[in-house]
This record gives C-alpha cells, sequence and structure tokens, in this order.
C-alpha cells in the first residue's frame, strides 16, 4: 500500500492510460469475435462441409481445402527464404555495409506495399509473363513474396536479441559458425521465429485482394496446383457483396475464425514441441 501512496499524480494517469487502453482493445476483440458467433453459429448446417458448391448449397469445403493448401504451400516457399535471409543479415554479412542496408530497406518497402500491387504483379509475371494462368501456384508465391519481409524481420530481430556470449561460447569450444547458427543460435530465437510465422498465416488466410488476380474466384475442389479455387476470406467476401447469402457469409467467417485458432494453437503447439527437441 505504501508503493501505491507515493505515486505521484503522472504515475497514476500512465497508469490509468494503460489499463485503459488494455481493457478497451479486449472489449473491441470481445465485440467482434462475439458478433460474428451470434451471426454465424445459428446458420452453421452440415450442408456447408459438401464437397460440392451448387447454388442451392453455398458450400464451404472447397474454400477450406483451398485454404489450408495456400497456408501450407505459401510457409513452405517463403519461410526458409525469410530464415535464411535474416541469418545472412545477422551472423554472416557485415554489420552496417551496404548490401544489408539495401536488403533492410527493401524489405521494409515491400512491408508497406498494398497488396492489390502484389495482386497485379502476381498476375503479370506469374499469371502471364509464366503462364501459370490464375492458379494456386501463383497465389501461393504471390502470398510468399508479401509475408516474406515479415518473416524475415520478426526472424532478424530474434538472432538480434540472443546475446553474443552465446555466440563466443560456442567458438570457444570448438563450434564453426554454421554450426553455432543451427544448433545455438537458431533453437533460441525460435519463439520470435514462430511468432513471425503466426503473424504469416493471419496474412494468409485474411488475404482477398492479391488473390482475386492469382488465385481466381472458382469454388470447386483443387485438382492440382493449377487449378483455380477460392479461399475461404474470398469466400466471404463474394457471398457478402452477392447479397442474397449473407448468412451463409457469417457461418463461413465463425468457421474462418476457428481455422485461425486452430492454425495458431497448432503452430504453438509446434514451437514448444521443437524447442525441446533442439534443446
Amino acid at each position: 500500500m505504501k508503493i501505491w501512496r507515493r505515486k505521484k499524480p503522472m504515475d497514476w494517469l500512465r497508469f490509468l492510460l494503460v489499463w485503459g487502453a488494455g481493457i478497451f482493445t479486449l472489449f473491441i476483440l470481445a465485440y467482434l469475435v462475439g458478433f460474428i458467433l451470434i451471426r454465424g453459429v445459428p446458420h452453421i448446417k452440415p450442408s456447408l462441409f459438401s464437397p460440392v458448391y451448387t447454388v442451392d448449397n453455398q458450400s464451404l469445403f472447397p474454400a477450406l481445402v483451398t485454404t489450408l493448401i495456400m497456408v501450407g504451400m505459401t510457409l513452405l516457399i517463403a519461410v526458409p527464404f525469410g530464415i535464411c535471409t535474416a541469418v545472412y543479415l545477422v551472423e554472416y554479412a557485415k554489420r552496417g555495409s551496404r548490401p544489408v542496408r539495401v536488403i533492410r530497406m527493401t524489405a521494409e518497402t515491400l512491408a508497406g506495399i498494398p497488396s492489390i500491387v502484389f495482386g497485379l504483379f502476381g498476375y503479370i509475371f506469374f499469371a502471364n509473363l509464366l503462364g501459370w494462368r490464375r492458379s494456386i501456384l501463383a497465389g501461393c508465391f504471390t502470398l510468399a513474396i508479401m509475408i516474406l519481409p515479415l518473416i524475415m524481420r520478426t526472424t532478424e530481430e530474434s538472432l538480434k536479441s540472443i546475446p553474443d556470449s552465446y555466440r563466443e561460447g560456442s567458438f570457444a569450444l570448438g563450434a564453426g559458425r554454421l554450426r553455432t547458427v543451427f544448433r545455438v543460435i537458431l533453437p533460441s530465437a525460435m519463439p520470435g521465429i514462430f511468432a513471425g510465422v503466426i503473424l504469416a498465416v493471419g496474412r494468409i488466410v485474411g488475404e482477398t485482394a492479391a488473390l482475386v488476380y492469382t488465385l481466381g474466384n472458382v469454388i470447386k475442389m483443387p485438382e492440382n496446383l493449377f487449378s483455380q479455387g477460392r479461399t475461404l476470406a474470398l469466400h466471404v467476401y463474394q457471398l457478402a457483396v452477392e447479397g442474397h447469402h449473407v448468412d451463409e457469409a457469417y457461418a463461413t467467417a465463425v468457421i474462418l475464425l476457428a481455422v485461425v485458432v486452430g492454425i495458431n494453437t497448432l503452430s504453438a503447439a509446434a514451437e514448444r514441441r521443437v524447442i525441446r527437441q533442439l534443446r
């Protein structure tokens, strides 16, 4: 109690502002989630999970399968490139050198580009120039470019947070730089790396503008990587725009929310498992 009494008026103001901002944020989050659940849960029915989309049955199952494929393929492309680039910048490149500054500036520029611009680039380069047309593969590569700066920057900051004493101790025991990076540095930076991957998953699942140009807007089960498709976010958008199946749009939004929570939960479990194995 004595500590509380010694607080100055400005300390109380800062305390109230911090707590007020936190409570307001939680309230907005709870309101949005509650609104989606209240509007969508009553309209979830088994027919929504039918393998075939028809005019009478606005099934979301093809979009769900396409979304999971998009998440897996995009991460498979972007995560290795992002992590390797961050390792080069922190562990191998000379700190403060011109190439490092150029790469970081390029990554920050890419992070600020609107997604519609990435969609136009993907449509011109992947769909037309490479001849992939609008397909899952074109959409995955476009999304990989979009999330690459995010994964790279989060991994880089995680690597920078590792004390130099870890590296010096590993070198003193006779380990080389490559072994030090993969056996000492990366395991210690794994929580930050997984946090970046989780943020990237959220952007993949929620993206719509870029996929309209690269993935297409066809609601059907994907046959191969060159098939067109529709993700859950695109499915919600299309149903809402048409205006005839708004209830199904809210139901799909509930499933989309559940998919995001499920992927984040699995990512957290995978993070703990990987950290235990590496340590």
